[in-house]
């Protein structure tokens, strides 16, 4: 897929983002703005099925430093996109021209960092910047694409600190040509007109003030005005499709692949010799996703169509690298040499899943996976990574919508979610005290499914010293040395981590006097609370799901007696239930907390019931016992 490539251009359609002083502006547009767009205009012209233009001009002023950035253009492009031309001007307070761009002053930087990509995505560079406040800058430019499987998505406010005087977005469309569009958040709908050559869609807002996210609100393209568009008809490099249902985008996915999974005839019979003996898909499938693993390197490669199509099999299994596209039709192909059908998908991965918009058919995605259908459920296969267990999507690429890609065309289906007994820690720990406070804790912790995923990759990616830095960074105990720890990775469809570890505890417990007071949740405790905001305007959004089981045994030292235990808690709410106890045995002390947290979405009105559920266990986490010391 294309993701670097398709966010920059997203951002460069949004980053005309500036802001005004007062004297045009009204106080509401003025007011929690760092900067007010004046004046934006987009228009996008669909010349053929393979080439379109965009140009886009906007006026904007720049209120504080805290707008700065928007005083910076980044256009990007590549072969399947050519810039045309970028203006700039910037004035002052008083009207008075800063500076005019010239062709010296716009810089061409490279587009990729990393050292497992090989990218042709390059941009072009225009910085406005001035130091005196307010000021203005306008920015014009243009860029002819013949990569038409992306239309604009016009987002005409982007930032939470941004004001829109006036926003215009125009589609002109050959006569003939079907524009498929799909607005949201908006008081007008599209205005249609007809010229002698185009079909004319045009939408208009104005006076649009900052929008202020919510604690546990909805993702920001939930609730912006958006207007996304998308081609029935498209063609890129010679390759020509539809999109105007998931079937038919799903066909033309499916053509960019074909004739590319032939392997070798030696790779063939290694792979059949390598699984010989085995009756059992599953292990089958683990062997062939362990050989993949172990004989490739993910390295991205985006180079025009190449963003879209896979590398042949023949070619990953010569060089031992490809992209998640190449990795996975070479997975695909491995498994097919030995007899097990697997399908092609497209997903949108990331831990910030934005959702796929089912109804609008269109290109909402920027990796892909592998999907082995199985008799009793389906085996999901991340191809690009060297440490996962075969099996697990995870919270890259879990719990979310996915389209297969057969001959027949696309179908969206469901990835493997992971719900809040999968996603487990659970803790025992035995902690045995002293007179001054300080102790000594032998704690095991055992992590699964998504909350298993930081310590795998330490485990992968950090030396022994960088993993202890990481531990003290990590632990969530006031003051404590670490005498020694261990990791225990377990692979599977449920992979897990043990931790076990040894911990000096420092002022573990506070003395005052003759008494001694513990806060029994030894290392699990809520530091803090969102706030009550009042009236809410957005759903309540839960987006993880997770069980936290936590078995403190403390051992305290002679002479200590009991004087106050708080009483048992339990709350059993929609969002998640908490439990917690405490039992005294003469010195023994055993506390056993259980959270669950549900994932999910919530009407509005509920965020103070949620607000006062996580309050509760807050308190409940800090509670104390208090010991008395026996007098002689």
């Amino acid at each position: 897929m294309r993701p670097n490539f398709y966010k920059l251009w997203m951002a460069a359609c949004l980053v005309f983002i500036m802001q005004v002083q007062a004297l045009p502006f009204s106080k509401d547009l003025s007011k929690g703005a760092n900067a007010i767009i004046e004046q934006e205009e987009t228009v996008f012209t669909v010349n053929s099925i393979s080439n379109g233009t965009t140009y886009v001009r906007s006026v904007i002023t720049i209120l504080n430093s805290g707008g700065k950035d928007h005083a910076n253009l980044y256009v990007p492009y590549d072969r399947l996109h050519k810039i045309n031309f970028i203006k700039g001007t910037s004035y002052d307070k008083n009207g008075k021209k800063i500076k005019t761009l010239k062709n010296g002053d716009i810089k061409d930087v490279g587009n990729g960092s990393a050292d497992y990509e090989v990218l042709e995505n390059r941009m072009k560079h225009a910085d406005l910047s001035h130091t005196m406040y307010p000021y203005r800058v306008e920015f014009e430019y243009q860029v002819t694409s013949s990569n038409m499987l992306f239309y604009p998505t016009w987002i005409p406010l982007v930032n939470s600190k941004t004001s829109v005087e006036k926003a215009t977005f125009k589609v002109n469309m050959p006569k003939g040509m079907k524009l498929r569009y799909r607005e949201s958040n908006l008081t007008q709908k599209a205005r249609q007109e007809s010229t002698a050559a185009h079909d004319v869609y045009s939408w208009e807002v104005s006076n649009l003030t900052p929008i202020e996210s919510e604690p546990y609100g909805p993702s920001m393209w939930e609730i912006l005005p958006m207007v996304r568009t998308a081609p029935t008809d498209f063609e890129v490099q010679g390759y020509k499709g539809n999109m105007e249902t998931w079937e038919s985008y799903g066909k033309w996915v499916s053509k960019l692949s074909e004739g590319r999974d032939e392997l070798p005839e030696a790779t063939k019979v290694k792979l059949q010799t390598l699984v010989a003996g085995i009756d059992d898909p599953r292990e089958k499938i683990v062997k062939i996703y362990e050989y993949l693993q172990s004989n490739t390197r993910y390295v991205s490669i985006q180079l025009g169509l190449g963003g879209w199509q896979p590398f042949e099999a023949s070619f990953v299994d010569a060089k031992g690298y490809g992209d998640c596209k190449a990795l996975t039709n070479y997975t695909q192909s491995m498994l097919k040499a030995v007899g097990i059908p697997s399908i092609y998908a497209l997903v949108n991965g990331g831990s910030n899943d934005r959702g796929v918009l089912t109804d609008f058919p269109s290109q909402q995605f920027n990796h892909v996976i592998l999907c082995v259908p199985m008799k009793q459920d389906t085996l999901w296969l991340e191809c690009t990574s060297q440490i996962e267990s075969a099996g697990f999507s995870g919270s890259f690429t879990g719990d979310r919508h996915a389209l297969l890609i057969t001959p027949e065309g696309g179908k969206l289906v469901k990835t493997q979610a992971y719900t809040a007994k999968d996603n487990l820690q659970s803790r025992t720990a035995a902690v045995k005290l002293d007179e001054t406070g300080n102790g000594m804790a032998q704690i095991q912790t055992r992590y699964t499914g998504v909350e298993h995923e930081d310590h795998r990759d330490i485990i992968h990616s950090l030396s022994p010293e960088e993993q202890r830095k990481w531990l003290y960074r990590n632990i969530d105990i006031p003051a404590f040395d670490v005498k020694s720890y261990s990791f225990d990775l377990k692979k599977g469809r449920m992979p897990e981590v043990n931790e076990t570890l040894e911990l000096n505890l420092r002022q573990c417990v506070t003395v005052s006097g003759k008494r001694m007071f513990l806060t029994p949740n030894l290392m699990n405790r809520w530091a803090s609370v969102p706030q009550n905001t009042g009236k809410r305007q957005w759903d309540v959004v839960r987006s993880t799901a997770y069980t936290n089981i936590d078995t403190v045994v403390y051992e305290m030292p002679a002479g200590y007696t009991l004087e106050f235990k708080p009483n048992d808690t339990h709350y059993a709410t929609e969002f998640g239930n908490y439990s917690a106890s405490v039992q005294v045995e003469e010195q023994r002390i055993i506390y056993t907390r259980v959270l669950e947290m549900h994932k999910g979405r919530f009407k509005p009105e509920v965020y103070a019931a949620m607000v006062e559920f996580m309050n509760n266990v807050y308190k409940a986490d800090m509670q104390q016992l208090v010991f008395v010391k026996n007098v002689q």
